[in-house]
């Protein structure tokens, strides 16, 4: 390996730019048969090799670059004529040309127009009708030569172009070089067809050849976007981009399965990682991942690291990567990525959904237990009791909460089992619930027959013991207040009343969708109570919350939506 320290720094770059061009219009004016184009042309192509954006600076050339540099010099020595020079200026216009797309400043985009100019002027106008041999073109050239182009070279060092970064200086984009240098060989080669089969003179033949790659450049891009029903070039060259060797589509519908099939983002990973690694353009791979890493293949000297979504893969290619390929690369780079980042997102809400299932089910017996302590405890006041009674509601009351007890240990050793969905008949749990709650001062509202429909009891039991319990503490700071439950059917409907003081607005409008703070809690029971209540089918809300009348209300969604299709 040879090292060459290359220099690419944008203060000097400008003047190696202007300077090798300056050496390389001297030889131009002295011929090809001169003398001294060998040693003027010999330097204009080591200002190119200071200047030229193939190579980094600090890079070391390899022995095939090498080897082309010593080529180009022998044949700036001994082979030099008009065909060689068309050539190589032909191949300067496409390398100079491609960097104007680079640059983003007015100034050095317009510098390099301007070069571009001065070599299509120095091919069209000088090189060619020398190699033609087309006399009068010649005459007019060497006016160009003499007395037009040497002042365009000095009116470049005065373009104020901004500092660029030599990072910036070294992009090359090839495809649009490829694209100007063919370019600009037809249009020489198309003259020389026109001026051999057609005996014109060189101008007439330019202007022609000219005329013609302008009109098929306007059917392309009239052609490129979708227009009369045509699907459009750009489609058709999109595809070609998108095919990697294998079809593109096959390739995501194997990444597609992946997805579907893999239970987690690791094993989804290496699955992707693994049809990545059959592409036959890569020797191996290596990835990084908070997952996971792992290697695939076998290194080679062609890496490419590629970063996404906190995915860092390294490709290692059988040979350098062109543009399209590194298109291609970044691309597939993404959709692994992209499906990475949704099986961590499904992993994560599974991981929520069973925390969340734990935390309302001991959110739910929570709430259980503290009823029933509330009911532990007014027994006990019962009990300390001297009436007559209370040995009689004791003995009516124990079995219930006992009952209860065991319902709450089931579920605490099964917390994810739907053992609180327990049916029980609408009469009897109504029966049920006015004997546990005869000592309570409560006026209960039924009809004058309740149908045997089964219901959830647990969920019933739950909602009726926060809200009994809500007003029962309301009714601590006003004893006036009085207390209803009724219990409806068709559909089933059980509502709870108090006459008291109307819920805060910021609480009303919260109280069953969320926590909310307030002086006696933050409302977890009744926003738990409800979201049970949507899960079995049934909807907790407050229907009136006004001063004298402040009501909350349990009522069956299922049976008001058949109801109302009936109705329709």
């Amino acid at each position: 390996m040879l090292t060459l320290n290359i220099g690419n720094h944008w203060h000097s770059g400008r003047w190696q730019l202007l300077a090798m061009l300056g050496l390389l219009h001297g030889a131009l004016l002295l011929g090809v048969e001169s003398s001294w184009v060998h040693p003027l042309l010999l330097a204009h192509l080591g200002l190119f090799l200071l200047w030229q954006p193939l190579w980094r600076g600090e890079r070391e050339v390899g022995r095939g670059a090498f080897a082309f540099i010593m080529l180009a010099a022998m044949v700036a020595m001994f082979w030099l004529n008009w065909w060689t020079v068309a050539l190589w200026l032909t191949g300067l216009f496409g390398l100079v040309g491609a960097r104007v797309f680079v640059f983003r400043d007015r100034w050095t985009r317009l510098l390099y127009l301007s070069v571009v100019a001065y070599l299509l002027a120095v091919l069209l106008l000088w090189v060619v009708p020398n190699l033609f041999a087309a006399q009068s073109t010649i005459e007019v050239g060497r006016i160009l030569m003499w007395y037009v182009l040497p002042l365009l070279l000095p009116a470049m060092i005065f373009l104020p172009v901004k500092k660029q970064l030599a990072e910036g200086g070294q992009t090359v984009d090839f495809m649009y070089s490829l694209m100007l240098f063919m370019l600009l060989a037809l249009v020489v080669l198309g003259s020389l067809a026109f001026m051999t089969l057609q005996r014109l003179e060189y101008l007439d033949a330019l202007l022609r050849t000219l005329f013609l790659i302008g009109l098929i450049l306007l059917a392309f891009g009239v052609l490129w976007n979708p227009r009369f029903g045509f699907s459009g070039l750009q489609v058709m060259f999109s595809h070609y981009l998108l095919n990697v060797g294998t079809p593109f589509e096959n390739w995501l519908a194997q990444l597609t399965k992946a997805v579907q099939r893999e239970p987690n983002a690791a094993a989804y990973l290496r699955s992707a990682v693994t049809l990545l690694a059959d592409l036959p353009w890569l020797s191996g791979l290596s990835w990084q991942s908070p997952d996971d890493t792992g290697l695939l293949g076998q290194f080679s000297k062609h890496a490419t690291v590629v970063s996404d979504s906190g995915l860092r893969l390294t490709l290692y290619a059988k040979q350098p990567l062109n543009p399209t390929l590194m298109l291609h690369v970044h691309l597939l780079v993404q959709l692994i990525g992209y499906f990475y980042q949704a099986k961590q997102r499904e992993q994560s809400l599974r991981d929520i959904t069973r925390l969340q299932a734990v935390y309302e089910t001991g959110s739910r017996l929570t709430h259980d237990m503290k009823n029933m302590l509330q009911s532990l405890l007014s027994l006990t006041s019962i009990a300390q009791s001297r009436e007559e009674r209370a040995q009689q509601l004791l003995q009516q009351q124990l079995p219930l909460l006992t009952q209860r007890i065991e319902m709450t240990l089931a579920k605490l050793q099964q917390p994810l089992i739907e053992n609180e969905t327990l049916q029980l008949a609408l009469n009897a749990w109504w029966d049920t619930l006015r004997q546990r709650n005869q000592h309570q001062v409560v006026e209960w509202r039924v009809p004058d027959s309740l149908p045997d429909k089964s219901i959830p009891a647990a969920l019933f039991d739950c909602i009726f013991d926060n809200l009994i319990d809500n007003a029962l503490r309301k009714r601590q700071s006003d004893p006036g207040i009085t207390i209803s439950v009724e219990i409806r059917s068709e559909p089933v409907c059980l509502a709870v009343c108090d006459n008291g003081d109307p819920l805060p607005e910021n609480i009303a409008a919260n109280i069953l969708r969320g926590v909310v703070v307030s002086e006696n809690g933050l409302g977890i029971g009744l926003y738990q109570a409800a979201r049970w209540a949507v899960q079995l089918g049934y909807r907790l809300s407050l229907v009136s919350n006004k001063a004298g009348n402040v009501c909350f209300e349990l009522r069956d969604s299922k049976g008001m939506k058949e109801r109302r299709n009936l109705n329709l």
